[in-house]
């Protein structure tokens, strides 16, 4: 099976990104041997994703992607964008929502989901894969699966979050998957 390694050590999108590429085995920052932190500094999801990715093939020598994603809320001037995961001074997903709640202060906003993969190969050669999801920012936490946001993003055509969606279904329609499906098709021309 051929290898891909994943510029994370996130169990959560190792697993999600798992379930789409089934005909690769993803490994993880750990699995080769990667403990050093990547600093996040640009300023769109395409520079984030492109830097680990390079910092990680350039390290194994090994095809890899990376994935920088976040939610970009309307009415908060699309934040909290590329500083998503540390939006909150506590960087955790319970910090993160309660900020997100507390400058909305009671209001619903329209918001999407932005997921950038960044392929480089051990040749050099780089790609990006741009996938996005469109949802609400609602005022209360619902549902208890997935990670990060997905409590309160609101997807109308299911009437549900994606914290209320089992991975099947997150899986099908979510800004990852559709970012994953662009790669997915390069990979198979290749």
């Amino acid at each position: 099976m051929k290898e891909l390694v994943l510029a994370s050590n996130n169990k959560h999108k190792q697993k999600e990104i798992q379930n789409i590429l089934t005909d690769y085995k993803i490994l993880t920052l750990e699995d080769i041997g990667f403990f050093d932190e990547i600093e996040e500094d640009g300023n769109t999801f395409e520079e984030n994703s492109l830097k680990k990715a390079k910092v990680i093939s350039k390290f194994c020598k090994k095809d890899t992607i990376a994935d920088d994603s976040g939610l970009c809320i309307e009415y908060l001037n699309n934040e909290p964008g590329v500083y998503s995961a540390r939006y909150s001074k506590e960087a955790t997903d319970e910090a993160n929502i309660e900020k997100v709640l507390k400058k909305l202060s009671g209001k619903k906003s329209p918001a999407k989901f932005i997921s950038v993969i960044s392929l480089v190969k051990c040749s050099g050669e780089e790609y990006t894969f741009r996938g996005e999801a469109e949802g609400m920012i609602i005022t209360e936490k619902i549902g208890t699966n997935g990670f990060g946001y997905d409590p309160i993003f609101y997807v109308k055509e299911l009437d549900k979050t994606y914290a209320q969606l089992n991975d099947e279904e997150k899986n099908a329609i979510s800004h990852r998957k559709k970012a994953l499906t662009l790669l997915c098709d390069y990979l198979k021309k290749e």
